[in-house]
């Protein structure tokens, strides 16, 4: 059996974003649909002594009708980099696991990146490697395949020779699974049951950056993603 996941960037997604990642042999990072200004494509959180703290990368939007993902660039007028670090650092001075992985975050943050798409898919890597994740990861710009949402998303699992497509429940509100099914494709609906893990600055918070249970648990990270009951249907 082949799966196949599609699934936007996003700037240290959350655990459901390597949930899955981890169960697709072929991960297709949806880069070339339309930018949503308030997605999570750039921005995500972090938990702090204070409360849950963004971390926006600014981008240059400025006289762009609708610009795709891809085409995204960061606006390097904004010291950005430096602020995340300090804020990441600041926020987790007091996790077990804080170093190595800050300081390999830090590196890869403060490169000089001109494209959002980029550097989502660097950190994306980055914490699927630390999350022990070694799925195959495509663009779907790459691919060369057009055509309407479900018809697009059918092709760009042919491609692959897929037996399954793996989703969030959030498609259930648009995705077409008979047009699946008549293909010969199962649809596999992602229902992540959050799991709980030891963490900073009081009661548990859910849905955060992955980098929220690296910093906490470290080398266990691995096992806490592997033991969260994923639901099928």
């Amino acid at each position: 059996m082949t799966t196949v996941a599609v699934l936007q960037p996003g700037y240290l997604p959350w655990l459901g974003y390597f949930d899955l990642m981890r169960w697709a042999d072929v991960f297709v990072v949806y880069d070339d649909v339309q930018f949503d200004k308030h997605g999570w494509r750039n921005r995500n959180r972090v938990k702090c002594g204070h409360g849950l703290q963004w971390l926006t990368v600014p981008v240059r939007l400025h006289g762009r009708d609708r610009p795709r993902i891809l085409d995204v660039e960061i606006d390097d007028t904004k010291d950005w980099a430096r602020k995340h670090v300090a804020t990441i650092r600041q926020c987790y001075a007091h996790a077990l696991h804080l170093e190595p992985y800050a300081t390999e975050l830090e590196m890869t943050l403060e490169q000089r990146w001109r494209s959002l798409v980029d550097l989502d898919l660097e950190l994306a890597a980055l914490l699927a490697r630390w999350l022990g994740i070694e799925s195959r990861v495509v663009r779907s710009s790459q691919l060369g395949i057009s055509g309407s949402r479900n018809e697009r998303l059918l092709a760009i699992c042919q491609s692959f020779g897929a037996d399954r497509y793996r989703t969030g429940a959030a498609a259930r509100e648009y995705l077409d699974v008979e047009l699946f099914a008549r293909s010969g494709i199962e649809v596999e609906w992602q229902n992540l049951d959050h799991p709980v893990y030891p963490q900073l600055h009081g009661g548990f918070v859910s849905h955060l950056s992955a980098l929220d249970v690296i910093l906490n648990c470290g080398e266990s990270s691995a096992s806490v993603l592997a033991h969260a009951e994923a639901g099928r249907s």
